[in-house]
């Protein structure tokens, strides 16, 4: 069964962020890029990334790594267009993140977020760790 996963923008900021090869986050976005899971996008969650990636103020990421990202969730991802699913989160942009999560239920797809306070309490919703503890015993079979 292959594993799929929304990413929450705070998951790949800080991958990009981090100055340890072992963080949990670094791992994560590794694993995507190894073809581990498949990522699932929408446009607005592209979107998302894109504008957070350049906040030049806040990031200095280089507009290479920002694009082989954004690629890499194009070229390896699948789009999903969810359907709407009634729930109100404190932070309406986090919406698309759980509900193209939730419209892949049926292929285990996972929400893997940093923040899952700004998220129902759904098994599906879970941290980066946990993450890379979902994707060790699925190898391990």
């Amino acid at each position: 069964m292959k594993i799929c996963a929304v990413i929450d923008t705070n998951v790949l900021v800080a991958a990009l962020l981090s100055k340890h090869s072992d963080a949990a986050t670094v791992q994560v976005i590794r694993a995507m890029l190894s073809g581990a899971f498949v990522p699932l996008w929408h446009p607005d969650i592209l979107a998302e990334y894109d504008e957070v990636l350049h906040r030049t103020k806040k990031y200095r990421f280089s507009e290479q790594n920002i694009q082989i990202i954004l690629n890499a969730f194009r070229q390896y991802g699948v789009e999903v267009f969810p359907q709407p699913s009634g729930e109100l989160l404190a932070d309406a942009d986090d919406l698309i993140f759980y509900e193209v999560a939730l419209e892949k239920q049926d292929e285990h797809a996972w929400l893997v977020t940093g923040n899952q306070k700004h998220y129902p309490i759904r098994p599906f919703v879970v941290t980066p760790a946990e993450m890379l503890e979902i994707l060790r015993k699925e190898t391990a079979q």
